[in-house]
């Protein structure tokens, strides 16, 4: 496990946990938004394509995206493993709403020096929106992606709740103290013809 692609719908929490895993195995940890977006007005970088080609030839990275169209085929091929966060989208909504209106009210920056106004909530690319309208095409999409065949073998850590995350999370460093409260979700490898082992 040392390239690996956090997957999941806006909002659910994929930076926080590439960061927390980048952080327990060592492994360098990459934002998409910070990679894509280089300056303001949500400017985009015409770099990146070059820039995520660059870095995840590298041994080892953690990369917290389901993939910008640009560069989703290329991560997704050089990946070994998925963790996939399949949160319920009332769990999602909850943490994009507490996350968006946090950056509104405090006038946060972001990527490339922007920050989220209040006007761009009525915008229909506002993460709010985004996470709810896009929540069913983008697990939909993410589980296609697990399944495929593919040259090489990928694993899949799916996590269907938060409490799963933290269980799974605390297992790479070595197991509890005690007896975990939710055992350890199943790491699947696939075989390189798409069967399941």
């Amino acid at each position: 496990m040392r390239r690996i692609l956090v997957a999941g719908s806006t909002g659910a929490g994929k930076t926080t946990l590439a960061r927390a895993v980048s952080g327990r195995l060592g492994i360098p940890f990459h934002e998409m938004d910070a990679l894509a977006i280089t300056g303001p007005g949500w400017q985009e970088n015409p770099s990146l394509v070059d820039d995520v080609s660059l870095l995840s030839d590298g041994p080892g990275w953690v990369i917290d995206s389901f993939g910008r169209p640009s560069v989703r085929d290329l991560l997704w091929e050089r990946a070994d493993t998925v963790v996939w966060l399949d949160y319920p989208r009332p769990v999602v909504m909850r943490r994009v709403l507490r996350r968006s209106a946090a950056r509104t009210l405090l006038r946060r920056r972001v990527f490339g020096g922007n920050v989220e106004t209040f006007g761009s909530w009525f915008s229909a690319e506002h993460p709010v929106w985004w996470a709810w309208s896009q929540y069913e095409t983008r697990r939909t999409h993410i589980a296609t992606r697990c399944t495929a065949p593919r040259p090489t073998a990928l694993k899949v850590v799916h996590l269907r709740t938060p409490r799963a995350t933290e269980t799974w999370l605390a297992h790479l460093a070595g197991p509890p103290p005690g007896p975990p409260s939710e055992p350890p979700p199943v790491i699947t490898p696939r075989a390189p013809d798409g069967s399941w082992s």
